[in-house]
């Protein structure tokens, strides 16, 4: 791990032209999601945050489900909840609460990723002071997310601080599970690693709106933190797959539990629905499947 790696060599100026791209992929803003309940988690100003809530069929209050929330990608800078709603909907049909979540971002709401990492701790923690409510089981809530998406999930849980101002921290915004798929985790400089240039860390300030590494999962990694799976293409220019690496071996380093599945060939946001002949889409929901059955979430698949 020692060896010369370029990390995040055009990570977070690719982020923006792939932010741009949402549009152009068919993911709406607002987005327009048939079959979900729309939930407000937060407010911010005249902002309202919601959540897309996917049940099963016949779901009760009284039901204490397992549940997930998901976080789309964008650079947070833009992006669209319906990046997630087939997941959504496999894993309701699978006997879990599956949400997607909005949240702040630079083009909407003129944000830095600080409040984006604060409105997903936000999610989480309204999705477990709420869980009565909701039919969930408080101690079985998973996040999840891609790319900067995925970043967010990964902050809910590695990062102590930056949760929004006035909520209740007694209840916690740590998830009990992790699925990230590409997923940006190193956002500065690592011991051992060439340094990043003094623009791009420069580049990278500006976007965070703190130093980078305050919200650099990789660099807040502890015992304790939550069971996790990451999906990634080997072949991901935006996000190399090296950082990943780097990541995964942190957290089994500190005794965590982290499973890396590598797609050969893989670029960024391989596994999205929609993407090339659904392949990768299908292999990826299939190893989240799985890993959601060995944490007790699911029931064996038939």
């Amino acid at each position: 791990m020692r060896r010369t790696l370029t990390v995040l060599t055009c990570t977070f100026l690719a982020f923006a032209s792939s932010a741009l791209g949402q549009e152009k992929a068919g993911r709406r803003y607002p987005p327009d999601l048939p079959g979900a309940k729309v939930v407000p988690y937060k407010t911010v100003g005249d902002t309202k945050l919601n959540l897309w809530i996917y049940e099963p069929e016949g779901h009760k209050p009284e039901d204490k489900s397992p549940a997930i929330v998901f976080f789309f990608g964008g650079g947070w800078t833009g992006g669209s909840p319906q990046q997630f709603e087939q997941q959504c909907k496999h894993l309701a049909g699978r006997g879990m609460v599956a949400m997607t979540a909005d949240y702040r971002v630079a083009s909407r709401n003129q944000v830095k990723a600080v409040s984006c990492v604060a409105d997903a701790k936000s999610a989480v923690r309204y999705i477990r002071q709420n869980a009565a409510r909701l039919g969930i089981d408080p101690s079985r809530i998973a996040a999840g997310g891609g790319s900067a998406g995925g970043h967010l999930a990964a902050c809910t849980a590695a990062l102590k601080g930056f949760d929004e101002a006035g909520e209740d921290a007694s209840v916690s915004s740590v998830p009990n599970a992790l699925a990230l798929f590409n997923p940006a985790v190193v956002l500065a400089a690592v011991d051992g690693i060439r340094e990043l240039d003094a623009a791009k860390v420069s580049s990278f300030r500006d976007k965070m709106g703190t130093d980078p590494k305050e919200l650099s999962p990789f660099h807040h990694v502890h015992r304790g933190m939550p069971p996790t799976i990451i999906l990634h293409g080997k072949a991901d220019s935006t996000v190399p797959y090296q950082t990943a690496l780097l990541f995964a071996k942190a957290m089994t380093d500190a005794g965590n539990q982290c499973r890396l599945v590598g797609y050969e060939g893989q670029a960024h946001g391989f596994f999205n629905y929609g993407r090339g002949d659904g392949t990768h889409y299908q292999k990826t929901l299939d190893e989240l499947d799985k890993f959601l059955v060995a944490l007790g979430y699911l029931p064996p698949a038939k």
